[in-house]
């Protein structure tokens, strides 16, 4: 089985996308349910020391920082609204884009609406891009001033 990055992006995806149903939110939940997912998938590599659970777990360590980036952009569209497809791909999206330096952000935008292509409607790929596009424009700008993300 393949265990490129796309395919354990997707593997994250999955993960982060259940934990918007879980009552527990905790570490020793996430890791559980992890653990779960990743057996199913029957991946050749310890589970912890793979680029899906950096994902997984840097998406629920920042998850209010990212949070409050996709409310900024999201016009007209609350946290509580944006479908959880979408947010799910925002999160996961906007964890790579602003924490993972070895990802280009065009990478990370391109993998996202792939995924949106692939779990959400038909207005999902435009929503998600412009999130992001307006995220990265903002993010550069930043960047190029010397203000910390």
């Amino acid at each position: 089985m393949s265990q490129n990055r796309r395919h354990q992006r997707r593997f994250a995806f999955q993960v982060i996308y259940s934990l918007n149903f879980e009552l527990d939110t905790s570490v020793q939940s996430l890791m559980r349910s992890f653990e779960n997912f990743w057996i199913e998938e029957r991946f050749d590599l310890p589970p912890f020391e793979s680029y899906a659970w950096v994902l997984v777990q840097g998406v629920f360590d920042t998850r209010d920082t990212i949070d409050t980036a996709i409310a900024e952009h999201s016009k007209h569209w609350k946290i509580n609204r944006i479908a959880k497809v979408e947010l799910t791909i925002l999160r996961l999206c906007l964890y790579e884009m602003l924490y993972c330096s070895d990802i280009p952000v065009r990478v990370a935008m391109n993998e996202a609406i792939e995924l949106a292509k692939n779990f959400g409607d038909n207005n999902s790929k435009k929503f998600v891009n412009g999130i992001l596009d307006a995220v990265a424009k903002k993010t550069k700008i930043e960047q190029q001033k010397g203000t910390p993300v």
